[in-house]
This record gives structure tokens, C-alpha cells and sequence, in this order.
């Protein structure tokens, strides 16, 4: 089950945004481009959805629905905390064995941000990243308490966003017949807004178990649009997921992402 304990970290982080001080967006294309960034001056709550087909022997499928609310505080004018959780729902079949069902909650992971303010550009932020064993089903979770560095790093250029996300989590506490806890998380990703607020994006997924010496990576390409539902502005995205490398006999042969977000601008 080393497959699914941390792959949720962070998995769209792109798609979720958080408060800084920047000057509110004034339209479609700005709205998008800070989107694009994970610690713009903009209030969110994103849903992101993932399914994955063809799962391993059985040929088993993963939904997974991560709900990711933000909370930012704005610590002086010139820094934040970013405090976000991403919690994530999954339903899976025939991943365990033949014929078998498992649903509810997976482990929570919170991050903690502190973002000073954005210079020629470049917008960075770091802190700590925990994993709290709330799963519902033992198959779901790691059973683990987990703590560990987190940090952000982008550079916005005319429509252009590039940057990347990483992190580390190490078990500290928890059952002590589940395995340890030790893995490690790279999110490289790139968008090109236009002026329509749509966008093309195109990132990576990779985490490493330490513990079990496995890899995991995904190949996400997406597209996303800015619009609204009645007064509510929202971003809409979608794209396949690529798989590139799993433990064994747990790869997916093809998957894809939608996300919904409700955008609240200042």
C-alpha cells in the first residue's frame, strides 16, 4: 500500500491559491496568472479529482476527490502565513484484490507557508509540512504522524509561470505495526496564460519512498479557463494523467484530473 500513502501531497498544489500581498486582480488574464501561482494574493477553495484506471493485476480503479481550503494570515505587510490543508476522499476497487471495495478519507496533509513579499517577479515561501492520520480505512493511511520541510519557489515573466514544490515527511509517532513513514515530493510545473484567462499547463508528480525504495510519477498536462457561475467567479481545469513509474504492480495504465475552484478576488 506504499503507493498511495503521501501520493496525495500536494498532488495539483498548482490549482490552489492563498493570500499575499499583491494588488488585486483587475481581469481575466491576471485572475488566471495568479492562479497559476500557489502563494498569490487571491482567496480560494479548490476541489481537484483524480482517477486513475487500470491499477495493477486486477486492473483496479483510484478516485481520489482532494478538498484543499486555505487560510492565510498576513504575519507584517511584507510576509504571510499560508496555512493550507489538503484532504483527500478516495474510492478504489479491485486494488487490494479481486472483487474488493474500499472508501472514506485518506491522511490529512497541512503545510505552513511563510511568504515574504514577491520581487522582480520571483515569489518563494517555505515552512512545515505534517501528515495527520485521519484515514477511515486502514488501507487508506499510513496509520502515521508525520512532520517535515515544504517550500515554493516560482518566477512569473510576462504570461509565463515556472517553478516547482517540494517536500519531505518523516514518521515521528503512531502504530507501531504499520512501516515507517519516509518520502519525499517534487512538483515541477509551467502555465501560459492568454488575455481570455485561459491556460495551458503542463506539470510533474514525483514522490520517492524511502523506506520501501519506490518511485511514483505522474505527467499532468492541463487546461483551464476562468469564468463565472451566476456571481461566483470560478476556474475550471482538466487534463490526462500520464503514469511514468509506480512499485510494482501497482501502475496505472491511464488516468485524468478536473479541477473546480471557487475564486474569491479582493
Amino acid at each position: 500500500m506504499k503507493f498511495f500513502k503521501l501520493v496525495f501531497l500536494i498532488g495539483t498544489f498548482s490549482s490552489v491559491t492563498v493570500f499575499a500581498q499583491e494588488k488585486p486582480a483587475t481581469s481575466a488574464e491576471e485572475l488566471a496568472k495568479k492562479l497559476a501561482n500557489p502563494i498569490a494574493s487571491l482567496i480560494s477553495v479548490p476541489f481537484q479529482n483524480n482517477t486513475d484506471y487500470g491499477i495493477g493485476p486486477n486492473n483496479g480503479t483510484r478516485n481520489t476527490l482532494n478538498f484543499q481550503p486555505v487560510i492565510p494570515i498576513a504575519l507584517t505587510p511584507n510576509l504571510n502565513l499560508i496555512a493550507r490543508v489538503v484532504l483527500p476522499i478516495v474510492a478504489q476497487y479491485n486494488i487490494t484484490g479481486n472483487g474488493s471495495k474500499q472508501s472514506g478519507l485518506s491522511d490529512a496533509v497541512m503545510s505552513a507557508f511563510f511568504s515574504p513579499a514577491s520581487k522582480n517577479g520571483v515569489t518563494w515561501g517555505m515552512g512545515p509540512v505534517f501528515l495527520v492520520p485521519v484515514a477511515t480505512n486502514d488501507f487508506l493511511g499510513t496509520k502515521k504522524f508525520g512532520v517535515g520541510p515544504t517550500a515554493v519557489a516560482l518566477k512569473q515573466s510576462g504570461p509565463w509561470t515556472i517553478g516547482g514544490l517540494v517536500n519531505q515527511i518523516w514518521s515521528v509517532a503512531g502504530d507501531k505495526d504499520r512501516s515507517e513513514v519516509s518520502q519525499f515530493f517534487l512538483q515541477p510545473f509551467v502555465t501560459r496564460n492568454w488575455k481570455s484567462g485561459a491556460g495551458l499547463g503542463l506539470s510533474a508528480e514525483i514522490t520517492q519512498n524511502w523506506i520501501a525504495n519506490t518511485t511514483t510519477a505522474f505527467i499532468i498536462p492541463t487546461v483551464s479557463g476562468v469564468t463565472k457561475l451566476g456571481k461566483q467567479t470560478i476556474s475550471l481545469s482538466f487534463g490526462p494523467r500520464f503514469p511514468v513509474a509506480a512499485p510494482a504492480g501497482s501502475k496505472a495504465d491511464f488516468g485524468w484530473r478536473a479541477g473546480l475552484n471557487f475564486v474569491f478576488p479582493k
